[in-house]
C-alpha cells in the first residue's frame, strides 16, 4: 500500500540543499507502485514533480502538489558475444552502476564515473562528460505513461537526443515517468581520451596503456579536483550548458578575444566553453550573499549554507547578463528550474 506523506521538507532531496517543502510526497519502489498511485483521479488532475536524485534541479519555492521520489532498485544484465546490455532501476545512483559496470570491465560508461545523480534522470538530460553522453550507450528505457497508465518501451531513436536535451524534456515533457533504463556496453573497449586533461593525467600517472578502470579513476580524479562535493557544499554540478555557436559568430567573437576556449563540432559550428566564459567575467571564485560560484570551477553554483533558491537564480540571472554584455553569447541553465 503506497504511503502518500504530507508537508515533507525536500532539503536532503536536492544536491543544492535548498529548503522547500512538498505538500504530498510519495516514493515509488516498483513500478507497480505507478499504477495504483495513478488509479486515484485525484494524482493525474494534480500537478507533480518527479525527483530521483535531485542532482540536477534548483527549487525556487515550496511545491504544492505532488512530488514523486523514484526509488526503483535493480541490475540485470546479459553478454552477447561482445556485447553486454544492462538495465537498471531508475532509482539506481548513477555512479553505482558506472562502478558495477568497469568493476567487470563492461566498457562504455568510463567517463561518465561520478556523475552525481540518478539513472531514471540520465536519458532525460542525456547526461554526458569528457567526450561521451548518454546517447552513445543508451539501448532503450521503459517508462510509464501517466494518462494512460501503461508502460512504453523507447528506443535511443525514439529519444531524440540533443545536447543535454531528449523527447522526455520537450514534446513529451511531464507525460512520461522513466522505471528503468538499459544500455548497450561492450567487452572490447574503445577508449575515449579526446579530453586533453584524461590524456594528461594518465601521462602524470606513468600510464600508457590504459584500461577503462584507469580512465574512470582519472576522470573520477579530475571531477573530484574540479567540483565541489554536495554532502559538503550544496551545488547541482555544471549549472550552465556550453553555448553552440556557428563558425561566423566564432570568428568574430575570437577577433576581440583571441584566447577563447572552443571545440569545433565538424558541423560548421562551435562549442565554447561556459566555465571560462564566466571566468573571463571576473566570477570564479566569487561569494554573493549566502551562494556564489566555486574556487575551482566558475561553471558551478553553490550553496554556501541558507541560501534559498531564489538566491541562486538571481545569481544565475547576473552571470547569463555579464556574459552577454562582454562576449554577446547567451548561457543557457543547465539545471532544470522547479
Amino acid at each position: 500500500m503506497l504511503q502518500i506523506q504530507q508537508n515533507v521538507s525536500l532539503k536532503n532531496f536536492n544536491t543544492f540543499g535548498v529548503e522547500a517543502s512538498a505538500h504530498y510526497f510519495v516514493e515509488i519502489n516498483h513500478e507497480d507502485d505507478l499504477v495504483e498511485l495513478f488509479m486515484d483521479p485525484q494524482w493525474l488532475q494534480t500537478e507533480r514533480l518527479v525527483m530521483g536524485g535531485g542532482s540536477n534541479m534548483l527549487l525556487l519555492h515550496d511545491f504544492d502538489d505532488l512530488v514523486i521520489r523514484m526509488n526503483i532498485r535493480g541490475f540485470e544484465h546479459r553478454i552477447e558475444h561482445n556485447n553486454v546490455y544492462i538495465e537498471a532501476g531508475a532509482g539506481e545512483v548513477w555512479n553505482d552502476l558506472v562502478n558495477f559496470c568497469v568493476a567487470r570491465e563492461y566498457a562504455g560508461l568510463e567517463n561518465l564515473s561520478l556523475i552525481p545523480g540518478s539513472v531514471g534522470a540520465s536519458p532525460i538530460q542525456n547526461i554526458g562528460a569528457y567526450g561521451v553522453e548518454l546517447k552513445d550507450v543508451f539501448n532503450s528505457c521503459r517508462a510509464f505513461e501517466i494518462a494512460t497508465g501503461k508502460f512504453r518501451t523507447f528506443t535511443n531513436e525514439d529519444c531524440h537526443f540533443g545536447y543535454r536535451e531528449s523527447i522526455f524534456k520537450e514534446e513529451l515533457k511531464g507525460q512520461y515517468i522513466i522505471v528503468s533504463v538499459k544500455f548497450h556496453l561492450s567487452l572490447t573497449p574503445n577508449l575515449n581520451l579526446q579530453y586533453g586533461a584524461i590524456g594528461q593525467e594518465l601521462a602524470n600517472r606513468g600510464i600508457t596503456s590504459p584500461t577503462i578502470k584507469d580512465v574512470s579513476q582519472v576522470v573520477s580524479h579530475i571531477r573530484v579536483s574540479k567540483l565541489p562535493d554536495p554532502s559538503t557544499i550544496g551545488n547541482a554540478g555544471s549549472f550552465f550548458k556550453n553555448p553552440v555557436i556557428t563558425a561566423e559568430e566564432f570568428i568574430t567573437i575570437q577577433q576581440n578575444h583571441p584566447g577563447i576556449v572552443n571545440y569545433p563540432t565538424g558541423d560548421n559550428h562551435i562549442k565554447l566553453a561556459a566555465g571560462w566564459l564566466i571566468e573571463q567575467c571576473g566570477w570564479k571564485g566569487k561569494v554573493v550573499g549566502n551562494t556564489g560560484t566555486w574556487k575551482n570551477q566558475a561553471l558551478v553554483l553553490v550553496n554556501h549554507g541558507g541560501a534559498t533558491g531564489e538566491e541562486v537564480y538571481n545569481l544565475s540571472s547576473q552571470i547569463i547578463d555579464s556574459v552577454y554584455t562582454k562576449f554577446g553569447v547567451t548561457l543557457q541553465r543547465e539545471v532544470n528550474i522547479i
